[in-house]
């Protein structure tokens, strides 16, 4: 698989490939005319494209150990592009640059979906990653994006109904990872960035829509379901962790395979084997009026 990486400049606003001078429309349309999924990796918070200690093409994006090796991008046929954007800042800041990055995701979508209309498009974000994908599918167009998989999203439910109340979000499949051991960082967020609609929550309480499926990684039973599938994946190591939902053993294989096997595991077949309520969280409500919930999730600093 090809590996195109890819950052917004915070200067300009466009789309520029990484360490490279040539023009990224131009290579994305010629590396779209090949064959298999196109998925599209975006970073959260904290990350800095060309800094020399937060750089994400150095470390979760780096090709032989981070995200694309574990979601076979290296090693399959087909497209992958890591999506880097200038996500240090105040928080409150930063999420609103996460809201405006998606429309150069957007841009990005639209060109490998233009250049390839019969391939398949998959995000694949972290944490506020999950705001900048949102926000993306939000605004593109009917059929552009075939799954999301949202982990451990610092974003809110709102924010995820508008999405997938778009053209593309009615067509595309969201699997959203959650897990208690972020249940911290998602009170954290609320508190801090939820003023203006208190009643608002974190997606680690759930997406409810029809195309849309929660699943919960510190549930035993979830993970019990997951490990018939023939994607097992670790037990939590600790109660507080933002990054468990992409470190923990098995998690990304479980991703990659949900990209690679839509057929094999579609959404119907995988929450049909899943516990029909979450595990109660540690430091909430029960999540109310969700039926078949799933979760997963973690975060890098």
């Amino acid at each position: 698989m090809a590996l195109i990486r890819l950052n917004v400049s915070p200067e300009t606003g466009r789309i520029e490939l990484h360490q490279s001078p040539q023009c990224a429309q131009r290579v994305l349309q010629s590396a779209a005319q090949s064959s298999g999924p196109i998925i599209i990796m975006i970073h959260g918070y904290k990350y800095q494209p060309g800094s020399a200690r937060h750089c994400p093409h150095r470390s979760i994006f780096d090709a032989a150990t981070g995200w694309p090796a574990q979601l076979g991008v290296t090693a399959g046929a087909g497209l992958g592009i890591c999506f880097g954007w200038a996500a240090r800042g105040s928080l409150a800041r930063m999420f609103e640059t996460a809201q405006q990055v998606g429309q150069q995701l957007a841009q990005v979508i639209a060109t490998v979906h233009k250049a390839a209309p019969h391939r398949a498009v998959h995000l694949v974000a972290h944490s506020m990653g999950a705001e900048v994908a949102l926000s993306a599918l939000a605004q593109s167009a009917k059929g552009a994006v075939s799954r999301v998989v949202l982990i451990t999203g610092a974003s809110f439910q709102s924010h995820a109904a508008r999405a997938l109340r778009s053209p593309a979000g009615k067509t595309a499949e969201i699997f959203n990872i959650t897990s208690r051991e972020n249940d911290l960082f998602d009170f954290v967020f609320e508190r801090l960035l939820g003023q203006d609609a208190p009643e608002d929550r974190a997606l680690g309480q759930g997406i409810t829509a029809p195309n849309a499926l929660n699943i919960q990684l510190d549930c035993p039973d979830t993970l019990a379901a997951l490990t018939t599938l023939g994607c097992g994946i670790a037990p939590p190591q600790s109660h507080i962790c933002h990054w468990s939902g992409y470190t923990r053993p098995g998690a990304l294989a479980f991703y990659a395979q949900l990209l690679a096997h839509p057929d094999l595991l579609s959404l119907p077949r995988v929450a049909s084997l899943l516990p029909p309520r979450p595990s109660p969280r540690w430091s909430r409500l029960p999540l109310a009026g969700l039926t078949k919930t799933r979760i997963m999730g973690r975060l890098p600093a």
